[in-house]
């Protein structure tokens, strides 16, 4: 597991009451520590974290299980009666007693003064303490530092204290939201989102499914009423397309501007990825390449006016096959109900995407009623390949010129129900595929957000840099969250045991070792904490954006 290469402090010793002791146990299968008789082995939850004191070297664990044990079998064979509480306090601490599992993530030498992965392990008998607010700042950092694009996440389980995201670090590489239906993944990415743009680790591109992230959506639970999106928190900063301006209208959303695709942006590429939802062949694909080399760009505009004697003729000159084409041309009707498809479109909807994002504002597409799984994997797929096109360009520039100013902007670009674009028959078609392979090569990563990442490619899946997991009950999807990673077993029973709602698992490049957090709620505190300080930095379009805005919502 890579660790940062930062410089804590001194080891600072708080004196916390200990837990137990060390009794046994391996580098590869973790430690044993035995409680001490007045600590209650109901207190221990999986996930904490806690500390071991080595003679000279501290190691930052995970509790990873928690076992109960006796010193003989005979008193599992006469037990203590319920109610007596006088034999049951005799026995425990010595007749019985509890022990909990360790994973050493870290390790603190004081000579060295560095934080390092876990080489080694504690002598027998070593104190494992509960960790002190002190500890956690040592290992996961402050929001506060200024060297760091810190953002708070959560707290741990157990106390609150921030733990942190070093977000410049996040970006660098493509991450992973996942989580079964209902467990809070969209306010989870939200939270991210909300960092990135504040923290200006990166600019975003967010393609949203269910209108879950521009303006506002609604908020979970019994109560009706709901929650800020990007836009209301950073006006100004992100812009809103629409791929149905009507719903977009309906719902209230102020400025936000029309998107259309003309039909000669569709690349034979695009029409892969979405063969399921068509229902096109192996066939239908080769003769839409056939179609392409003859009539270009425009092919799909001339394949829809074509009658049949005109097919059979192409066909003839070309070795096409008529029966496949004419289906294919039966089954692309179904493109002409999507609104944001124009035969011609008289503006560059694209290349405006592409300069709005270039010049560091954030950008929310929206689908509205368009949000089928056809329409938004079209949409997704046609607009990204131009986009990484032009990273591409870009950042060949760059690495020619050498020039800070020709360098581009580090771009994150956020899917949800990724599974449909990165399964492993399409992951290495799809641009989607190409980018987590690519890693940061051309300044563009993904943030996939998914409830099923099992269907997602292993190979794909062992390049998301850091993974934020909520619970996961198949065994298939906890098995897949872990591709790739160092001491997933352990870590299974940690994400298993994780409560339904506000809690993650976060493991990867972002953070120094694998942490359980209690998420930050995304309420009206958060929104006075994110935008406590920020309009120092914002230009004056930003004030009068917010303004106007403002005014809006009190029916000024």
């Amino acid at each position: 597991m890579t660790t940062f290469s930062r410089e804590p402090e001194p080891f600072r010793s708080n004196s916390p009451n200990p837990l137990g002791i060390v009794v046994q146990g391996s580098l590869s299968l973790g430690l044993e520590a035995r409680l001490n008789a007045d600590v209650s082995v109901e207190e221990m939850r999986v996930g904490k974290f806690v500390i071991i004191k080595g003679r000279k070297t501290r190691f930052f664990s995970m509790l990873t299980d928690v076992v109960l044990g006796t010193s003989s079998p005979k008193i599992l064979m006469n037990p203590p009666e319920h109610d007596d509480d006088f034999m049951s306090e005799v026995l425990a601490g010595t007749g019985t007693f509890g022990t909990i599992k360790l994973t050493p993530m870290l390790m603190f030498e004081p000579e060295t003064n560095e934080l390092r992965p876990v080489k080694t392990v504690p002598s027998h008998f070593a104190q494992v303490l509960d960790a002190t607010e002190f500890d956690f700042t040592q290992v996961f950092g402050s929001e506060t530092d200024p060297e760091r694009k810190n953002f708070n996440i959560g707290q741990p389980l157990d106390m609150d204290v921030p733990i942190c995201l070093d977000l410049e670090r996040f970006v660098e590489r493509s991450n992973g939201i996942f989580g079964k239906s209902g467990t809070g993944k969209s306010f989870l990415t939200r939270l991210i989102l909300s960092g990135v743009i504040r923290k200006k680790a990166a600019v975003n591109l967010i393609f949203d499914m269910h209108s879950e992230y521009g303006w506002e959506a609604a908020k979970e639970g019994k109560e009706s009423s709901t929650v800020k999106g990007l836009r209301q928190l950073f006006p100004g900063q992100v812009q809103i397309y629409t791929l149905d301006p009507e719903a977009s209208k309906r719902r209230g959303v102020r400025d936000a501007r029309e998107l259309y695709i003309s039909m000669n942006q569709i690349d034979v590429d695009d029409l892969s990825l979405i063969r399921g939802e068509l229902n096109l062949s192996d066939a239908s694909i080769e003769n839409a390449i056939i179609l392409r080399n003859h009539f270009g760009e425009n092919w799909i505009s001339r394949l829809m006016t074509m009658s049949n004697g005109e097919i059979l003729e192409f066909c003839q000159e070309n070795m096409g096959n008529a029966p496949s084409i004419m289906a294919l041309q039966r089954k692309l009707n179904r493109l002409e109900d999507l609104k944001y498809l124009k035969t011609v479109c008289p503006h560059d909807y694209l290349s405006e995407l592409t300069d709005i994002l270039s010049s560091g504002k954030h950008v929310v597409i929206e689908f509205g009623s368009q949000g089928s799984l056809l329409s938004y994997m079209l949409a997704a797929n046609i607009i990204t390949r131009k986009l990484h096109g032009e990273y591409v360009k870009r950042a060949e520039k760059y690495l020619q010129s050498k020039d800070a100013k020709d360098k581009p902007r580090q771009l994150m670009i956020t899917i949800e129900e990724a599974h449909r674009f990165l399964d492993p028959k399409q992951a290495k078609q799809t641009i989607f595929g190409t980018i987590a392979r690519e890693m940061r090569k051309y300044f563009v990563t993904l943030l996939v957000v998914d409830q099923r990442p099992s269907g997602i490619d292993n190979e794909v899946m062992s390049q998301l840099g850091t993974r934020i997991t909520a619970l996961l009950n198949d065994d298939k999807d906890i098995d897949a969250v872990f591709t790739g990673v160092a001491g997933g077993q352990a870590l299974r029973t940690v994400l298993a045991q994780m409560d339904p709602k506000q809690q993650a698992l976060i493991l990867g490049y972002a953070v120094p070792m694998p942490v359980v957090v209690r998420t930050r709620a995304y309420d009206e505190k958060f929104y006075r904490d994110i935008g406590a300080d920020l309009w120092e930095d914002r230009s004056d379009e930003d004030v009068r954006t917010a303004a106007e805005l403002a005014k809006s919502d009190l029916g000024f």
